[in-house]
């Protein structure tokens, strides 16, 4: 790995250039009158440290190019700017820091940027927020190990590329990666896609067929949408999964195999179990290792990140010349709540690359649906069954309702950032009301002994969207009996999401599982 740092301040970029060279990091230091745009198109940096003068239009011109390509870029600010800051976080900068700064805080954080460029090349995903720094330290833990794992995420969040990252970092990196999808196979055919079969087995089956687990001995085997697979074969998985043997359909030998399993699932499968829709046997040998994956409007920093990317990519592999987004247009594609996730940006840039190429793609270029800000009606709801009583309405329609809610508040908040960014309406929050009626909503807690008397949530025409929220918040903790995970599952949030809800509402957390 490869660290450019610019003497402008000789003090920080002497001693830093001396702690990573003594970790046997490749550095490069470059004064104020050297050709920086030379040196990086030469020396190819992976992280670059400027250390003062971020004022310096030029300089921070060759180095937005630089953050196009993914390159991880701190500053050391001379003075404590938050406007500063601001400006050079949105460009794309890692971090800045405000001199005077502790060496080896600057060295760590250095370390960081090389590891995350590491684990991006080797891994394929790419974002800088918290929630793929916490899957990137996960992938990286989980890799050496042969237990079974399940990645959860919306569809379109990027799955498949965790478990080959797992794959890819693991003792079994040189043997087979087989992917099958269970959801796209039929259910008379998918014991033998899995398992194999012998000639004769069944009307068809015209030689013998090596099935996928086989055929990814000693390797590891992808099961994507593993909720989705029949229960007369997830008995046979189980008994894989436990016995670490197969016998193919229509044969008898006993075969032995070695594979590592990493299933997928794009609903929660803890709720499938609980429906009775998976075996709970099977749902806890898979689930022995578990990595969640956030969809991309939990995680909009990245959004900028990933455009740049696919910008690169799609231009390079299109061969078209294409000059970069505007702010505007930017700010856009930040506030759309992308319910198709990585994959329908990923689309998007594309289609753009391929449409608009020699010219700075602008709001105009933008399609409207993404230029409105979407429809809440796309984000995904999971609904289960309705049950009816006197009381009012139960169990899941509650959570039907308040991720609605929370669907609603989403785009309500998308709309306040596009009208504040523009100055217009300041007092525009009072001129909205949620769309929904004076009701009490009933949501039994179902505790596994002892009757307990139901959770309530009531809205009334005039709450703010905030209220709405926490009623909802408190009305699942009800219900799940102050599990903050299983509540956040419900509300269909991230943990993470759930724990500065409860901050920011001031709701005690004392005694919350």
């Amino acid at each position: 790995m490869k660290v450019l740092i610019t003497l402008t301040d000789v003090e920080p970029a002497v001693r830093l250039n001396a702690a990573l060279e003594k970790a046997g990091v490749t550095t490069s230091v470059v004064s104020p009158l050297d050709d920086l745009r030379g040196e990086i198109n030469k020396f190819k940096p992976d992280a670059i440290v400027i250390t003062g003068n971020l004022a310096d239009l030029s300089s921070i011109q060759i180095v937005r190019d630089q953050l196009w390509l993914g390159t991880g870029v701190i500053g050391l600010a001379d003075v404590d700017d938050a406007a500063l800051r601001e400006r050079l976080r949105a460009l794309g900068f890692v971090d800045i820091y405000t001199k005077p700064v502790e060496p080896e805080e600057l060295y760590l954080a250095v370390r960081r940027v090389l590891d995350r460029r590491r684990l991006t090349e080797v891994t394929g995903l790419i974002g800088q927020s918290d929630a793929i720094r916490e899957v990137l330290v996960k992938i990286e833990q989980i890799a050496p190990v042969s237990s079974t794992v399940i990645i959860e995420g919306e569809s379109g969040t990027g799955k498949e590329l965790v478990a080959q990252a797992i794959h890819r970092l693991s003792p079994r990196r040189n043997k087979p990666f087989i992917a099958v999808n269970a959801g796209a196979l039929p259910e008379t055919l998918i014991e033998s896609e899995l398992f194999g079969h012998e000639k004769g087995a069944f009307t068809g089956a015209a030689e013998r067929r090596i099935g996928r687990f086989e055929l990814a001995d000693e390797g590891t085997l992808f099961l994507d949408e593993i909720g989705e697979i029949p229960p007369s074969t997830q008995v046979k998985l189980l008994r894989v999964l436990e016995e670490r043997k197969l016998t193919r359909v229509g044969g008898t030998a006993e075969i032995p195999i070695n594979v590592r399993v990493v299933a997928a699932t794009n609903r929660p499968l803890r709720q499938a179990v609980e429906a009775g829709e998976f075996r709970t046997d099977l749902y806890y040998r898979l689930n022995v290792l578990s990595i969640y994956l956030s969809p991309l409007r939990e995680r909009r920093e990245d959004i900028a990140l990933l455009v740049r990317r696919f910008i690169q990519e799609f231009s390079t592999q299109h061969d078209r010349a294409f000059h970069g987004i505007s702010a505007e247009a930017m700010q856009m594609l930040m506030s759309y709540p992308w319910p198709g996730n990585v994959r329908e940006l990923r689309n998007l840039i594309e289609s753009m690359v391929v449409l608009s190429p020699g010219h700075e793609i602008g709001p105009d270029d933008i399609p409207r649906q993404i230029r409105d800000g979407g429809s809440a009606r796309f984000l995904p709801v999971h609904v289960g069954p309705v049950v009816r009583s006197a009381q009012g309405v139960e169990g899941r329609e509650l959570e039907f309702l308040v991720r609605s809610m929370l669907e609603l508040k989403l785009q309500v908040e998308e709309l306040r950032r596009r009208m504040d960014d523009e100055a217009r309406h300041p007092d525009w929050q009072r001129e909205i009301q949620p769309p929904v009626s004076s009701a009490v909503i009933a949501a039994p807690i179902e505790p596994p002994n002892q009757p307990a008397p139901p959770a309530t949530v009531t809205i009334n025409p005039g709450m703010t969207m905030s209220e709405i929220e926490r009623a909802a918040i408190e009305g699942a903790l009800k219900e799940t009996r102050g599990n903050r995970r299983k509540a956040a599952q419900m509300l269909d949030i991230g943990e993470r999401t759930m724990y500065r809800k409860l901050r920011e509402y001031g709701i005690p957390v004392d005694g919350l599982q």
